[in-house]
Parts: structure tokens; C-alpha cells; sequence
């Protein structure tokens, strides 16, 4: 296999997850009787420029059917993270109701619907059919297409220029990535300035987020690697932020590298400092996840073993694509986790791929009292020790696997919560 940005021929593996289903691809009962799909799941690094990536089985539109299930608008602190960005967005770059913000990937419109509030021209490009219709409901004028260049071309021309365009979480899913970013720069208007958020290779390598990998991300990204693609598609990279977020993201501002007027600023030398101390443009920073995966994969594994041994029930909670990951990786099913609750209706109903737990809505809790629930997506623990907080009535526990196993009693806050 080359390098999707410089063609480079990858020799270096990062990890290898075995072969698995996709991480997204639920299952309803029929299904369950029917052969299921599975694919490598390997994570190689070029050691030209530096892009982390997934080796090629599936292309995109494989990944993001019709009816793609994840809907961002069900996690309160993820509505929190897009209002935000909003009123910081609004603020720092002076829009009002005479800008254009676009979106790509809009998802379910949780996060372009508060420019869309507030008076500006909105366009969102999103190609999974279900998502993009919640966001027609809330009046957002949704395109339903992958965002090529040709396709950013044919709109610039019908005069969509984008004052502040929005890719954020949308970087790591696209298979040509340097096409990806050529759109971006063909999008923005003259002085129009383009966020990308995406979770920081840094974090997951030193947080061993060995379950972020999945085949729907791509490519897993530094600003190193970043900066390498921005290098061919005239955008440039002016300010950065490192966000919570996903266990740990970037927020990177660019510019069209010939019209652009913001000065570059510090944060942007101190993140290409932080990642050269991490040694991330030399092979010994990518030699450690292998082995921390197998480490968490153990522990969880005796863990939910043991409980099953001494007659404790276990649930999981959040039907989410990392989580299918690491219940994969692990070889854990229904004989080790009983149901996943999950508040998207959409997931109800269903099963996760792999693993075939049923997954069901919240009030299955109360009902059964499990003894433990998985917390899936660890990185909105906070969010969920809160919501869950009644399951100490019965002495409940939430457990987290990454990036080490660790119980929490009801109530408790754990130390190093995100």
C-alpha cells in the first residue's frame, strides 16, 4: 500500500485489530442469521510525511450508507462543544447575518443550526441521507454529496463562498484527503477562514485510544501530517487549539495560503513542538500501542470474566463505534455483557456488529440492576456518571476500559475524569 497524501510505499504498522465488522454497522434480527461482513483492521504510518492511516478494504460510500446511524445531536455534551464554538466563531471573526458558513459533514445540523439561529446564510454538505434530513427539519439547506473539489468548484461558481467554513470531525473519514482539502480551499471566500477538528494522534498514542480506530477513520492526524496535506491544497494553517474533546482533539485554523490575512500565531509553533518532543516524525513513537492494546484487552477481559464467575451482571452503555472496536478486539459478546443501552432510537432494536449485544433503551437499566455498566464511549464519562448517577440505588459501578481499567462507584467522580 502507498501513502494517500505522498505516495510513499508503508513498510511501519502502527497496529493491527484483527479482522472485524464495521464499527458502525448495526444489525437488525434477520442479520444475525445471515454471514457478517468482516475486514482488517490494520493502522500503518508513512514515514515520509507522517500520515497515520487505516489500510484500504472499504470506500466510502460502503462506510456511510443512507441510513448511517450515528446522529451527534444525542450527546448534551457535544450540543455544549458545538454552542460554543458558535459564540467563539461569531466573536472572533466578526460574522453576522451578511456571512456565509458552510459545514461539511452537518451530520444532524447540531452544530451549523446555531449559526442558522443567528441570522447567517448557512449551507450544510452531508452525504448519509438520514442524518441530513433531521437537518432539513431544523431549516437548514442541506446538499446530499460528498464534498469533492469538482463539486466545491460547481458551487463557487453558483457563488458560495465561505466566510467561515466548518470540517470539523470530517478530516479523518475521507479516503483522498488531499482532494478533501482542495475542496476546502475551493470553498472559502478570499479572506474566509476554515476550522478542522479532528482527535490528535498525540493524545491517542499516549492515551493508548487504541479503540478510535475503526474502518470510518481513514487517517489518524498530527499537525505534522496536517500541515504536509495543507501543504498542496493552498491552505495554511494560522492558529490551533487543543480541545477535550474525543479524548483529546485539535482545532486547526486555516487560510487560503494566496489571499489569506491572519498572522500565524504562537499556538501553532507549540503544538509542532509538543509533537516533535513525542518523537512523531520518528518511528519509536508508533511501536508502543500494539502492546498497550493487548494490555487493555486482558484487563477487561479477566475483568468481565471474574464478574461473570462470582454472579455479577454487566451492562454497557453507548452503542458507540469505538466501543465496537474494543468489544471486538477483546472477543467479548453476550456471554459477557448482557444488553448496551444507547439513547438513539435508531440503534434501538439492534445489535452491535461483532459482538451481537442487543442494544436497548435506558430504561432497561432500572429494570435489570446490573451490577457493573461498561461505559463505551469513555470520553464522555462526566456526562454519563451524571446521567447514571441513580444506578447507585442498587450499588451499581461504571467501569472504563481505556486506557486502563478502572471502577466508579455511583457518585463518585473518578480523578483524572475528562
Amino acid at each position: 500500500m502507498r501513502c494517500r497524501h505522498c505516495q510513499a510505499v508503508l513498510t511501519m504498522t502502527v497496529i493491527d485489530l484483527g479482522v472485524t465488522p464495521r464499527a458502525n454497522s448495526y444489525l437488525n434480527a434477520e442479520a444475525l442469521r445471515l454471514p457478517e461482513q468482516r475486514f482488517p483492521l490494520r493502522v500503518l504510518v508513512c514515514g515520509q510525511c507522517w500520515l497515520v492511516q487505516t489500510e484500504d478494504f472499504l470506500r466510502s460510500d460502503e462506510l456511510f450508507e443512507e441510513d448511517y446511524p450515528y446522529f451527534s445531536g444525542y450527546s448534551s455534551t457535544w450540543i455544549d462543544h458545538c454552542r460554543e464554538y458558535s459564540e467563539r466563531m461569531i466573536d472572533r471573526f466578526s460574522l453576522d447575518s451578511t456571512s456565509s458558513v458552510v459545514e461539511v459533514a452537518v451530520n444532524d445540523g447540531a452544530l451549523l443550526r446555531f449559526f442558522h439561529d443567528s441570522g447567517m446564510k448557512c449551507t450544510g454538505i452531508e452525504p448519509t441521507l438520514a442524518t441530513a434530513e433531521v437537518a432539513r427539519g431544523l431549516g437548514l439547506p442541506v446538499l446530499t454529496e460528498f464534498l469533492t473539489y469538482d463539486l466545491a468548484v460547481q458551487l463557487r461558481r453558483r457563488g458560495l463562498g465561505a466566510d467561515l467554513l466548518v470540517a470539523n470531525n470530517v478530516l479523518a473519514h475521507v479516503p483522498d484527503i488531499d482532494d478533501f482539502a482542495l475542496a476546502c480551499a475551493a470553498l472559502l471566500a478570499d479572506d474566509g477562514v476554515a476550522t478542522f477538528e479532528f482527535q490528535h494522534l498525540y493524545e491517542l498514542l499516549v492515551g493508548c485510544q487504541f479503540d478510535t480506530v475503526y474502518h470510518e477513520h481513514y487517517s489518524y492526524l498530527s499537525l505534522v501530517a496536517v500541515e504536509a496535506v495543507f501543504a498542496g491544497s493552498e491552505l495554511e494553517v494560522f492558529d490551533v487549539d487543543r480541545l477535550s474533546t474525543h479524548g483529546g482533539s485539535l482545532r486547526v485554523y486555516a487560510q487560503r495560503s494566496d489571499t489569506g490575512t491572519n498572522v500565524a500565531l504562537p499556538a501553532v509553533s507549540e503544538v509542532r513542538r509538543l509533537e516533535s518532543d513525542a518523537g512523531l516524525k520518528t518511528p519509536d513513537a508508533y511501536r508502543m500501542l500494539q502492546g498497550q492494546a493487548d494490555r487493555i484487552r486482558d484487563e477487561l477481559r479477566v475483568f468481565l470474566e471474574e464478574a461473570r464467575s462470582a454472579g455479577r451482571s454487566v451492562a454497557a452503555y453507548g452503542a458507540a463505534a469505538k466501543g465496537n472496536t474494543l468489544l471486538n478486539y477483546a472477543g467479548i459478546g453476550r456471554d459477557l455483557v448482557d444488553f448496551v443501552v444507547d439513547r438513539n432510537p435508531v440503534k434501538q432494536g439492534r445489535y452491535l456488529p461483532g459482538s451481537h449485544i442487543p442494544i436497548v433503551a435506558e430504561e432497561r437499566l432500572a429494570l435489570n440492576r446490573p451490577d457493573y455498566v461498561l461505559v463505551l464511549p469513555w470520553n464522555l464519562l462526566t456526562e454519563v456518571r451524571d446521567q447514571l448517577s441513580y444506578i447507585g440505588e442498587w450499588s451499581g459501578a461504571l467501569v472504563t476500559a481505556v486506557p486502563e481499567l478502572s471502577v466508579i462507584q455511583a457518585g463518585q467522580c473518578p480523578p483524572d475524569s475528562p
